[in-house]
């Protein structure tokens, strides 16, 4: 990624996606102008940005992520099938192009400095004991061996963002705003909020069920 903090970079707008970083996307590019916007990251870094488009707003999200092309395949037809990586956070600044495709100067993102080092890692683990029990409590109402991916981030910002990444259910709006938020504390106890209110559902189901069955084997 380059050092310059302003850069101009191609857009694709996209409904209800919302791309984090070290998140994989894959594409299919059959539109005219974004062929070309693909053709021309390809010339370039290999790299655009993704954001959210509401179809109800008519509106664009001011803040995106960078999709870097790590695997293209472009069909006779001109058509492409592209698998993406998430990179770094933007904010548009300004929108310079919007023909053949969108183009606009951005400004990279960063989350802000945590000074309380042990109290990030306290809410981290945290978070994690409440996935974990998210995760075993689905597997019980599903009869399922639900696990997480062994390859589960382990620093408190990438868990962020993966957190972010795998909410369940239409959650596009959620998801955009966590991805503007520049504080890991604030996002990660936002995500505990969310994953406990969860948790305390699931449980509850989960109550219910064994109850039931606990009826229908003393009854048969």
């Amino acid at each position: 990624m380059t050092d310059l903090a302003v850069r101009e970079l191609p857009l694709f707008p996209l409904p209800e996606v919302v791309l984090f970083p070290q998140e994989v996307l894959p594409l299919h590019i059959f539109e005219s102008r974004y062929r070309i916007m693909l053709q021309t990251a390809l010339e370039s870094d290999s790299r655009f940005g993704v954001v959210r488009w509401d179809p109800n707003t008519k509106k664009m999200a001011d803040v995106g992520c960078c999709a870097e092309i790590i695997k293209h395949h472009t069909s006779d037809d001109g058509r492409s099938n592209i698998i993406t990586l998430g990179q770094q956070r933007f904010r548009i600044l300004e929108i310079i192009r919007e023909a053949p495709f969108l183009s606009a100067m951005v400004s990279w993102m960063e989350d802000e400095k945590v000074d309380d080092q042990a109290q990030l890692n306290e809410l981290s683990e945290s978070v994690m004991t409440a996935l974990n029990d998210v995760v075993s409590l689905t597997g019980k109402l599903m009869n399922s061996d639900a696990t997480l991916p062994e390859d589960l981030p382990d620093l408190p910002r990438e868990l962020s963002f993966w957190i972010a990444a795998h909410l369940g259910g239409p959650v596009s709006e959620e998801q955009q705003q966590l991805l503007e938020m520049s504080n890991t504390v604030n996002r990660l106890r936002r995500e505990y909020d969310m994953l406990d209110e969860t948790r305390r559902q699931l449980a509850a189901r989960t109550a219910l069920k064994e109850t039931l069955s606990n009826v229908d084997n003393s009854n048969s």
